[in-house]
């Protein structure tokens, strides 16, 4: 018995095994070939991409490099707002710029600045006229408005040493920038240097590259020679310069490649055949000793019980309790089974709305999701609910494991009353605050977002009825095919956010709700600037920049999160300003008070309220600002200030710590005065009042330097000719030996 278990065994594994084996063989035949193609493509992919990273970060560094010296230049902005282009100081700086710039990069051909109004060219040389220029041509295309701004086509540029053209891509930026229209600075880009940077990524031995150009016509090819059977397996586009780069394999190299990786699968193959069939006999003579110690302990117990009179007994039996062991470990796996079916769902669902793996949503859909016959091409909406005031109404009166309980009786709730309504619904908690819901469409768009609006109603009545809770709604537009549901969710989001500037607890979002909108900070922060300012100045005119304020949040359709964020920043900046005045002024903004407000402004249900609380809130604090101010009475201290430092800036001892001295003021607060009343620094006004005099006495006096700097309050020639030309420009002796014989009036 012993050995006819053994062969059976052993010859029930052998089929099995065979025929496992030579499908294998037969199906790693069939798709070595492609399977290596598809690696090659993968590959090649891969290093084509990085070889147009490289070259678009490197025409991108050589355009952020003159870019960066033009904006740290001040001779550029210089050279358009000045008369007569500042003086032969700006071209010089413009051209010292230019040439430490096109040195410093390999990338660069040239680069010059062109004044249209002056038709003349600033180049790293120096200046000259636009006739008779080496790229005239090209400024003549500039002028007749053929060439807009930004990146140019390839082409042949002479410079004014070579009479031998060159390959160039050009660049041109308005002047000054980012928006002027008075120049053109042109930015020359060797396309040599770009060749030799394909060159070198390229491995001439087995791939090649091709370049065109939005056209389709070929700038440039890499190791590719014609007749050489290559093929194309990738083709990027540079979106910066319009370039599409083809690459590919040449294929002797690709074919000799597939077949040394045949032959390497074939033996692998065969030693792997080799190997299981001695490990399928040691398996066999190992495995197949239990089986006989079980057998004859059967055999044992049956002679056993024969001896006995009793019946035989089934062999089944003796393993009763092993099969029970074996089915309560069952019930565990499939536990743990449904469990993970569940996180699937979860990821799923997550996935649809972020637009993240969808390959194959309507397949996973149809397994994993409550909607039923999803195909490619069903329509789908999203439905995102919000609980208004959470942290307030919902988090802080209830427990966590109340707060639990809530939302799965709110789900189950929305789902029985979206299969009530005769429409299929997916709904998830994807926030501690937002439930978001996936609806399968199977009627008319007008139909269905009609039926939606009206479901979304009676899920807010029911909450407010039965747990006095407050919701609002956005409701995505419908889109077909499951890897778009993401344009959906983004445009339910975003009314979501809006809600301070959209009227209605349930609002219908548009396609166009979806796609992110760049918030200027910088706009909003100069209006706050500007009202800061008014307010400062105890101008009730703050009130009009309010306005404004509250205008450009309209127009430009700014986020609920937004606002909230400026607003805070207007009081933290008001802080700065105003509440060194007093110490009502500094509890009035302190960080207890801004913040009890601030709380109080989430309360707020539409722009409208938040304008009104806010206008109130700053009423106030204007009319306890303006109390303080008439009665501290600083400008008359600062007038005074002003008036004392013209009589006396010539003193060297001058300084904030005298002003503090000889008014009974702090420093700090001296200068915080000084600041705020001419918008100016202590030291600037004093440097500006020295300045001024010394230029009389270098036109009307014949003094030396040294006892011109002694009457203008510094202690030797050498540091008032160091400020002399840092506020001027020039040294005193060129500003003497320039304006020498001019009457005040001109100079």
């Amino acid at each position: 018995m012993s050995r006819t278990w053994y062969r059976r065994l052993l010859l029930s594994y052998f089929p099995i095994f065979l025929l496992t084996v030579t499908i294998l063989i037969f199906t790693s035949f069939v798709f070595v070939n492609d399977i290596s193609r598809q690696e090659t493509k993968k590959a090649d992919r891969t290093a084509s991409r990085y070889l147009v990273d490289n070259v678009d970060r490197a025409v991108r560094e050589a355009e952020m490099s003159v870019l960066q010296t033009v904006e740290e230049t001040p001779a550029y902005k210089a050279y358009f707002h000045e008369p007569e282009g500042g003086g032969t100081a700006n071209v010089y700086a413009i051209a010292r710029s230019l040439r430490s710039v096109i040195d410093s990069s390999v990338y660069i051909e040239s680069a010059y600045l062109y004044d249209k109004e002056k038709k003349s060219v600033v180049t790293q040389s120096g200046l000259s006229e636009v006739e008779g220029f080496s790229d005239e041509s090209w400024l003549a295309r500039i002028d007749a408005g053929d060439l807009a701004p930004g990146w140019q086509p390839l082409r042949e540029y002479v410079s004014g040493l070579s009479t031998q053209p060159v390959r160039v891509l050009t660049i041109n930026k308005d002047m000054p920038l980012p928006f002027g229209s008075e120049g053109v600075l042109v930015i020359n880009v060797k396309m040599s240097a770009i060749e030799r940077l394909v060159d070198n990524m390229v491995n001439e031995q087995l791939s090649f590259m091709i370049v065109t150009n939005a056209n389709g016509e070929a700038i440039y090819q890499a190791h590719a020679e014609s007749g050489d059977g290559r093929q194309t397996l990738n083709e990027l586009r540079l979106e910066r310069l319009g370039w599409t780069f083809s690459s590919g394999i040449k294929s002797g190299s690709l074919f000799g490649w597939v077949s040394v990786i045949s032959y390497l699968w074939v033996a692998i193959a065969v030693g792997t055949v080799v190997c299981a069939i001695l490990y399928l006999i040691y398996i066999t003579r190992r495995n197949y000793k239990p089986v006989q110690v079980i057998m004859n302990r059967i055999e044992a117990h049956q002679i056993r019980t024969q001896d006995h009179g009793e019946a035989r007994t089934d062999e089944l039996k003796l393993i009763d309790g092993v099969l029970e062991s074996l089915i309560h470990h069952t019930k565990d796996y499939e536990q743990k089974s449904r469990e993970n079916e569940r996180l699937q769902r979860s990821r799923l669902f997550s996935d649809l709305l972020r637009g993240e793996r969808t390959e194959q949503a309507a397949e996973r859909l149809e397994v994993l999701s409550p909607l039923g016959s999803v195909s490619a091409s069903s329509r789908f909406a999203v439905v995102v609910h919000e609980i208004d005031r959470y942290e307030n109404v919902f988090r802080d009166r209830y427990t966590r494991g109340d707060q639990n309980t809530l939302k799965f009786a709110l789900m189950n709730v929305f789902q029985e009353l979206a299969r009530s309504s005769g429409l299929q619904a997916w709904a998830e908690w994807i926030g501690s605050d937002r439930l978001a819901v996936i609806f399968l469409a199977e009627e008319e768009d007008s139909q269905l977002t009609e039926t939606l609006r009206v479901l979304a109603g009676n899920y807010r009545t029911w909450a407010k009825d039965h747990l006095r809770l407050s919701l609002c709604c956005g409701i995505g537009p419908i889109v077909r095919g499951a890897e778009n549901i993401r344009i959906s969710y983004e445009a339910a989001e975003s009314v979501i956010r809006h809600k301070l500037l959209l009227s209605g607890d349930i609002v219908l979002a548009n396609a166009e709700d979806s796609s992110p909108q760049l918030l200027e900070t910088y706009k909003y922060l100069q209006t706050i600037a500007e009202l800061v300012k008014q307010f400062r100045m105890s101008n009730s005119q703050w009130r009009e920049q309010l306005d404004k304020l509250f205008g450009e949040f309209e127009r430009d359709f700014v986020q609920d999160e937004a606002i909230r964020s400026l607003i805070q920043a207007l009081l933290e900046m008001l802080g700065r300003e105003v509440a060194v005045m007093s110490e009502g002024l500094q509890e009035a903004l302190s960080d207890g008070r801004t913040t009890e407000f601030e709380h109080r402004l989430l309360e707020a249900d539409t722009l409208t309220e938040v304008k009104s609380m806010l206008a109130d809130y700053l009423t106030d604090l204007f009319r306890l600002y303006v109390s303080v101010s008439e009665t501290k009475s600083y400008r008359a201290m600062v007038n005074e200030m002003k008036t004392y430092i013209e009589e006396n800036f010539a003193n060297p001892d001058l300084s904030l710590k005298h002003l503090s001295d000889r008014f009974q003021i702090s420093g700090k607060y001296a200068s915080y005065l000084f600041k705020t009343e001419f918008d100016m620094k202590f030291v600037d006004f004093l440097t500006q009042l020295r300045m001024k005099e010394a230029e009389r006495l270098l036109l009307e006096s014949d003094c030396p330097l040294q006892d011109i700097a002694l009457q203008v309050g510094y202690a030797n020639a050498i540091t008032f000719g160091r400020v002399f030309k840092r506020i001027s420009g020039i040294t005193p002796g060129d500003y003497r030996r320039q304006n020498r014989g001019l009457s005040p009036f001109e100079t």
